[in-house]
């Protein structure tokens, strides 16, 4: 009897010293206006595009994207590039492909229905690369981590100098956001650091904001579908219900008249 209680004090002991562990490193994430969040939400092409262009020039160098083909940049509910736009994008890519009739490999230009061309070949090389960290893959990274877009947001706009104590090993830097605080990779947004073809300001929180979007297509590029799909059952249940109501309620007059 001694030794349950002994067992079940600790239990309680522990558990309540991880609520605690947990509720002091629990923090706020950043929040902003998402256009594509709620029953008629729907994505803003203009972010779309402009956060492909982010991804593109600032993170497609270690991050990869390998379920997203670039044919699904000009489908409905996406970035909705113009055909020829996105020919045009995949064809500044190359693919090794093959074996040709002579039995060898060879290098072409990416096509449609080709996935994104991934920054390295395999997992050592990424990992040699980044100082033994794995870049991970971005498809569905919106919704592989807790918090979500708001996390992803949070994290690149959260870098910032470490407290006081804090020492941090080479290659390593702080972030208020990140689980631990601590992330290899380097911050890799400044303001102006690139260039809008719509004139829009590329502050690093609109960067962040538009390239976090994309992010939240590739990982539900159904999203908008999904909502219409809603709608229209809420809407059946909706007359579905009146329908009944309106049923039951002639039903029990025509009994309360024969009683």
């Amino acid at each position: 009897m001694k030794n349950t209680f002994k067992i079940t004090y600790l239990i309680i002991f522990f558990l309540v010293g991880t609520l605690q562990v947990n509720a002091a490193e629990k923090i706020d994430l950043l929040k902003t206006d998402w256009t594509f969040k709620g029953l008629f939400g729907k994505f803003d092409r203009g972010s779309l595009q402009r956060g492909y262009q982010v991804y593109t020039e600032v993170c497609a160098s270690c991050h990869s994207m390998k379920y997203v083909s670039y044919r699904n940049l000009f489908e409905p509910g996406g970035p909705e590039f113009t055909e020829d736009q996105v020919k045009a994008i995949a064809a500044g890519f190359e693919v090794t492909d093959g074996p040709n009739s002579d039995g060898e490999m060879f290098v072409r230009p990416a096509k449609l229905s080709d996935k994104f061309v991934k920054p390295f070949a395999n997992v050592k090389a990424a990992q040699a690369a980044n100082g033994g960290a794995y870049p991970p893959d971005m498809s569905v990274l919106a919704k592989a981590r807790t918090g979500g877009v708001d996390y992803i947001y949070s994290v690149l706009l959260g870098y910032e100098d470490p407290p006081s104590g804090v020492i941090l090993d080479d290659g390593v830097y702080y972030n208020k956001y990140m689980y631990g605080n601590k992330i290899k990779m380097s911050e890799p947004l400044s303001d102006g650091l690139v260039e809008y073809s719509d004139g829009t300001i590329t502050s690093k929180e609109q960067m962040a904001k538009d390239v976090t979007t994309f992010l939240m297509w590739t990982a539900e590029p159904h999203l908008e579908a999904r909502h219409k799909m809603g709608f229209k059952a809420i809407l059946y249940l909706i007359i579905l219900t009146i329908l009944v109501y309106f049923s039951m309620k002639k039903i029990w007059s025509r009994i309360e008249s024969e009683v």
